[in-house]
C-alpha cells in the first residue's frame, strides 16, 4: 500500500492506494506545533493498517513556517575575506522604487555572527589564496561561545571549485561534530554570490528543525508498526528520502503545494489536457501554477516574503513556478483605515478557525461567508455549527459598517476573495504571455471547486475540472510522483565558441552525480531518466531563458537547433528576438527522475442509476446579480459517468462543494472527475469546449 500525507495550515490530508488500485482518503485537523501527531491522527482516522504501508510520502509546511516565523536555529556564517556584508548589500532592484523610507530585508544572520576567512579562488576555480585553516578553528571557538546552533559556509567561486568549502566543513565537523553545517556548493552550484550565500544560510537555519521533525515523524511511524520506505516531497515536484531531506531541507520549502501542481499534470495526461492552470485553495492560502504543453515550469529564481513592498529573500534551488497568496477558507474579512473591505492575508487557521467551527473564532472568514450564502452546508462541518453566531459576526464586523444585509456582506467577502484570487491567476497566465482561454483549469483543495467556476468565467477559461477527492488532491499528487533531483552547474560559454568535447564531458559529469546519488537511494540505473535544460541569454543580457535541450552527445547540428529554440522562447517571454546577436549558455540544468511504480486510476463502472437518485435537496443559494435562487444539491459519490447537471447547482462531498452558476454545464467523466463547461463556444476555430478539446 502507498500512502501520502500533506500537512496544510488547517487540515492534514491523507490518500492511500492498495495493491488492487483502490483509493481511499481521510482528513484530520493539523496539530501545530507537533505536526507529526496530525499525521498519525489522520492515519488512524483513515482506518488503514499501518503494517500494510509499504511506501509513505509526506509533504510538510514545517520549513516555510520556520523561515517566515523566524523560528530557525541561531546561525553563523563563514565567508571569504571582504564578503562579510554580502547579505546586507543584497541587490539594488528594490520593488518599492519611490519609497524614500524603504529598508532592505534584514539578514537572517546578524553581522557579529558573519565571520571572514583568508582564502580566494578566481572565476575559473583556480586557487589564488590558500585557505587559512587556523582562522577556521578560531571562528568555531567563537561560535561555540556565542551558542550558535548551525553554520553556513559560502566562499567566492565555490560553485566552480568547492575545495575550500569542503576543507572548512571537515575542520568544523572534527572540532564540533554536533553542529549543523551547510556548504553553499551542497545546495546550489549556480553563480550569484548573494543568492547562493542566502540559500546556504537558510538551509543551515532550518537544518536542526528539519532533522528534529523528520526524526520525530519516523519515530511515530515506527511506534505505530509502520515498516515503510519513507519519502518527502520536494519543491521541484519530486520526492527524496528522509535522510537526504535532513541534509538539504531547503528543498522542502514548498513541499506541500507543488504536489498538487504535479498531480494536475498527471491528471491532464490521463484525460488529454496538456494546457492546464492548476488552482489550489486551502484553509490559509490560494496557490496556482501554469502547465504549458504538459510541462511543469521549474525555476531557481524563487523568493520568500517577496511582495510589492519587500524584496524578500532569494532561495537558489529548483522550485515549481507557483504564485501563492494569503486567501483561503480561513482568511479573515476586515475593514482598513480607509473603509475598504479586505480579505486576508490574516487567517484564522486551524485554531480558533472560522466562526463556524465554534472554537472561539470571532472574525468572519471566507468559509463563514460561503456558509451564509448557502454554498456550504452545516452538515459537512466536523463541528456543530451555530449559524446565528456566524451571521452575527458578519453583521457586526462588516454589514453594519456599510449599512447592508448580512447576505450582501457575505457576498461582498466572497467577491473580494475572488478578486484576489483572480489577480493571482492573471499573474501566471496573462502576465506571462499566455491566453487563459487556451487552458483548462483544474480546481482542488477544500475551496477550489467552490470558487473556480466563477473565476474561470471571469478569466475566460472555458473548462473547469474538479478531480476525484479534490480536497486532498495534493496528497494524491504525491502518490503519482517519481523521485527527482536537479543538478545545476554554472557554465558560461558563448554558443559559437563551445568546445563540444568539453560540454559533453560536463553533461556526463552531471549524469554521473545523478547515478551515484540514486545508487545511494537504492534506485538502479535503468530506472533513472534524464531531462536537460540550458539557461541561455543574448550576449550582454542579465536575464536568462530556460531552454529544453536534447539528451545524448551534442553536435554542431544540435547547437543550431538549441539556438533556434532560444530565439523562439525569448520572443514568447519578452516579445522580441535578436537573431543576429551572439548567444551564450549560463547554466547547465540536468533533471534526473528515479522512476517508481505508481498506481493506476480505475474507471468508474456504470450501474444504470438515474441523476435523480443523486439529488440531496433543493435549497436557496445567494448568487451575484441573481439574489436567492432555489438550487439543486447533489451527492458527488452517487454521480456516474456521462451524467449531466445544469446550473445553478451544487455538488457536495464531505470536505468540498462545487458551485455551478446559472447556465454552466457539468458532466461526469469515466474517472469520476467533474467537467464544467463555463460557457461553451469556440476560440479561433481551435478549441470547442462542450465536445472536449479539438485541434484541427
Amino acid at each position: 500500500m502507498r500512502v501520502a500525507t500533506d500537512i496544510g495550515g488547517t487540515f492534514t490530508d491523507l490518500v492511500y492506494v492498495d495493491d488492487d488500485g483502490n483509493f481511499g482518503v481521510a482528513k484530520s485537523h493539523t496539530t501545530p506545533p507537533n505536526f507529526e501527531q496530525g499525521v498519525i491522527n489522520v492515519i488512524q482516522k483513515s482506518g488503514i493498517n499501518p503494517q500494510a504501508i509499504r511506501t509513505f510520502i509526506h509533504g510538510t509546511t514545517v520549513i516555510i513556517n520556520a523561515l517566515t516565523e523566524r523560528k530557525g536555529a541561531k546561525t553563523g556564517l563563514i565567508t571569504t575575506k571582504g564578503f562579510r556584508d554580502v547579505l546586507e548589500i543584497a541587490r539594488g532592484n528594490r520593488p518599492d522604487l519611490f519609497n524614500l523610507r524603504y529598508k532592505k530585508p534584514e539578514p537572517f544572520v546578524e553581522r557579529y555572527l558573519r565571520q571572514e576567512v583568508e582564502e580566494r579562488l578566481n572565476y575559473k576555480g583556480e586557487i589564488i589564496v590558500p585557505l587559512n585553516k587556523e582562522q577556521i578553528k578560531e571562528i568555531v571557538s567563537y561560535f561555540k561561545k556565542e551558542k550558535v546552533e548551525a553554520i553556513a559556509v559560502s566562499y567566492l567561486h565555490s560553485y566552480v571549485n568547492p575545495v575550500h568549502e569542503q576543507e572548512t566543513v571537515e575542520i568544523i565537523k572534527a572540532l564540533w561534530p554536533d553542529v549543523a553545517v551547510t556548504a553553499s556548493h551542497e545546495v546550489t552550484k549556480e553563480w550569484r554570490e548573494y543568492e547562493r550565500t542566502n540559500t546556504a544560510v537558510l538551509n543551515s537555519c532550518v537544518k536542526p528543525i528539519a532533522a528534529s521533525y523528520i526524526d520525530r515523524l519516523q519515530a511515530e511511524l515506527i511506534e505505530n508498526q509502520t515498516n515503510s520506505q519513507n519519502f518527502i516531497m520536494q519543491s521541484n515536484g519530486g520526492t527524496t528520502t528522509f535522510s537526504q531531506a535532513k541534509q538539504t531541507p531547503i528543498h522542502m520549502v514548498e513541499s506541500g503545494p507543488v504536489a498538487g501542481i504535479y498531480g494536475a499534470k498527471v491528471l491532464g495526461e490521463m484525460i488529454g489536457e496538456k494546457n492546464i492552470i492548476a488552482f489550489d485553495i486551502g484553509g490559509t492560502t490560494a496557490k496556482c501554477s501554469l502547465i504549458n504543453n504538459g510541462e511543469v515550469k521549474v525555476t531557481t529564481d524563487y523568493y520568500i516574503e517577496k511582495n510589492e513592498r519587500s524584496a524578500g529573500y532569494p532561495i537558489k534551488v529548483p522550485v515549481v513556478d507557483i504564485v501563492e497568496i494569503g486567501n483561503g477558507g480561513g482568511s479573515i474579512a476586515w475593514i482598513d483605515e480607509a473603509g475598504s473591505l479586505k480579505v486576508g492575508p490574516q487567517s484564522a487557521g486551524a485554531l480558533p478557525g472560522p466562526v463556524a467551527y465554534g472554537l472561539g473564532g470571532t472574525e468572519p472568514t471566507t468559509t463563514d461567508a460561503n456558509l451564509v450564502t448557502g454554498r456550504l452546508s452545516p452538515e459537512n462541518f466536523d463541528y456543530q455549527v451555530d449559524l446565528e453566531n456566524v451571521r452575527r459576526a458578519i453583521k457586526e464586523k462588516v454589514a453594519d459598517y456599510y449599512g447592508i444585509s448580512v447576505e450582501e456582506a457575505a457576498l461582498g467577502i466572497i467577491r473580494i476573495a475572488n478578486s484576489n484570487m483572480l489577480n493571482a491567476l492573471k499573474l501566471i497566465s496573462i502576465r506571462k504571455g499566455y491566453d487563459p482561454r487556451e487552458f483548462a483549469l483544474i480546481a482542488f483543495g477544500g475551496g477550489g471547486p467552490m470558487h473556480a467556476p466563477a473565476l474561470a468565467k471571469e478569466l475566460g477559461v472555458k473548462k473547469v475540472i474538479v478531480p476525484v477527492a479534490s480536497s486532498v488532491f495534493s496528497a494524491w499528487g504525491m502518490l503519482m510522483t517519481d523521485l527527482r533531483h536537479d543538478y545545476i552547474q554554472t557554465y558560461i560559454k558563448r554558443l559559437a565558441n563551445i568546445d563540444l568535447t568539453e560540454i559533453n564531458k560536463e553533461w556526463a559529469n552531471l549524469e554521473s552525480r545523478a547515478f551515484f546519488q540514486y545508487n545511494e537511494e537504492g534506485i538502479t540505473e535503468e530506472n533513472v531518466l534524464f531531462t536537460r535544460f540550458a539557461d541561455m541569454r543574448y550576449l550582454g543580457q542579465e536575464h536568462t531563458v530556460k531552454v529544453p535541450v536534447p539528451n545524448g552527445k551534442w553536435t554542431s547540428g544540435i547547437l543550431e537547433e538549441i539556438t533556434h529554440r532560444f530565439h523562439q522562447l525569448h520572443e514568447q517571454h519578452y516579445t522580441f528576438k535578436l537573431e543576429d546577436t551572439p548567444t551564450e549558455i549560463v547554466n547547465l540544468h540536468l533533471t534526473a527522475f528515479g522512476k517508481v511504480k505508481k498506481p493506476v486510476l480505475k474507471k468508474i463502472q456504470k450501474t444504470g442509476s438515474k441523476i435523480e437518485n443523486a439529488l440531496k435537496e433543493v435549497r436557496p443559494v445567494f448568487y451575484e446579480d441573481k439574489g436567492w435562487l432555489n438550487t439543486e444539491v447533489y451527492y458527488r459519490n452517487l454521480l456516474e459517468p456521462d451524467m449531466e447537471i445544469t446550473g445553478p447547482a451544487i455538488v457536495e462531498e464531505p470536505s468540498a462543494s462545487t458551485v455551478l452558476y446559472p447556465g454552466q454545464l457539468l458532466t461526469v467523466d469515466q474517472y469520476g472527475n467533474l467537467i464544467i463547461d463555463t460557457g461553451g463556444g469556440v476560440i479561433d476555430g481551435k478549441y470547442q469546449v462542450k465536445n472536449g478539446p479539438v485541434y484541427p
